[in-house]
């Protein structure tokens, strides 16, 4: 009888895990840091710019527009560089070193002009890195879908960056440029940490076409239009709720207001781990279809509680931030991802971000000042 061939262990390239456990580690502080320093200042600033600087509401939504026209105007950069030319680790270090001395100087800035102005460079600065973490993240991670356990510690950081405002801080501090310093603080920690991030480096080759352009070939296929379309619409209802759902609360006459408004990150950091298995059980276009609705009802509830008497549909409505964000934006960058091509992803990502943080955000901060300025008396 022949004797079967003796297996050569040696050629036989041992198997990757699926989890690095330091890989995930890394990924998740990036995650906790990116959204710590947003959480920090970006839902208490109105109550900064309208109640102590006095800026009107018109003035208010084109502060939050500066945003916008960063990602408008940035992340079509970053996403090339991301793909073509340097390691996307070494970009977010170089974005938030720059964005923490903006930040400072932010906070010490008082009139109109100079804010809008300071604020737009720092939006030019912050918007790529939404792109690059969520790139970074992608590429290191073997599954997809775990990509939520790692965008969890983003809520979490939000969560307790909003929460230091009113606990850690002096009382009072929502009103004050304090908010903003402690983003630059957190800005700057980020940017040291991110040269320990794992190496990503570009992922397109010299003769590939130009990664942002064919990541608009995407848009042909009819689904992923829609998708992109209906992204839009929704993120100009967001909008409204990121420049002025603060306002709204203070109004109503609800006490800790940045405290408050973290009800929607725990809410978020709910769904955010139950989102692998909403993808999985009940798929794509089901979750995305419950975000969408879950809007719908937020606002109806917000609506209904607006002279400040039913306070249970107040927390319930900000309660709603976790649906509404993670079943349809959280998702969408998953499927942002499961759809482009691997050379081009991170100018996917840069083009999901670009209409959603960019146009969307932008059209929603100009329409919802004017609204606020048009409906205001006294």
């Amino acid at each position: 009888m022949a004797q079967a061939p003796a297996l050569d262990y040696a050629a036989v390239p041992p198997k990757e895990p699926e989890f690095d456990l330091g890989i995930w580690a890394r990924l998740s502080v990036m995650m906790f840091l990116q959204f710590a320093v947003w959480g920090a200042w970006f839902t208490v600033l109105n109550l900064y710019l309208g109640k102590t600087l006095g800026f009107s509401g018109t003035q208010i939504g084109s502060v939050y527009g500066t945003m916008a026209l960063g990602a408008i105007f940035s992340m079509t950069v970053a996403g090339q560089l991301a793909d073509r030319v340097l390691a996307s680790e070494y970009l977010m270090a170089i974005f938030h070193l720059a964005g923490a001395v903006l930040l400072f100087l932010l906070a010490r800035v008082t009139s109109f002009g100079g804010f809008w102005w300071v604020a737009l460079a720092y939006a030019l600065m912050y918007n790529p890195t939404l792109a690059l973490s969520n790139a970074i993240a992608f590429a290191n991670i073997k599954n997809s879908t775990h990509f939520a356990w790692v965008r969890v510690f983003g809520t979490l950081g939000w969560i307790l960056a909003g929460m230091s405002i009113d606990f850690v801080m002096p009382a009072g501090s929502a009103d004050t440029n304090r908010p903003i310093l402690l983003a630059a603080a957190l800005s700057a920690a980020l940017g040291v940490f991110s040269f320990f991030l794992p190496h990503t480096p570009p992922s397109g080759r010299k003769g590939d076409g130009i990664p942002f352009v064919r990541a608009f070939k995407l848009l042909r296929d009819p689904s992923f239009g829609v998708f992109f379309a209906v992204s839009l619409l929704i993120t100009i209802a967001l909008a409204f709720y990121y420049g002025f759902a603060g306002s709204f609360l203070d109004e109503a006459k609800v006490k800790n207001v940045a405290s408050v408004m973290t009800i929607g990150q725990w809410s978020e950091l709910l769904f955010m781990l139950l989102l692998p298995f909403g993808i999985r059980y009940l798929g794509m276009k089901f979750v995305l279809a419950i975000g969408m609705a879950a809007w719908v009802v937020r606002y109806y509830l917000f609506s209904t509680a607006a002279d400040g008497t039913h306070y249970t549909l107040l927390l319930l409505g900000v309660a709603l931030h976790g649906v509404c964000f993670d079943f349809f934006l959280a998702a969408g960058f998953i499927h942002t991802d499961t759809k482009a091509p691997a050379a081009i992803r991170g100018s996917a990502q840069a083009l999901f971000s670009f209409l959603v943080y960019g146009v969307g955000m932008f059209l929603g901060s100009e329409i919802s000042g004017r609204v606020v300025s048009t409906f205001t008396a006294n």
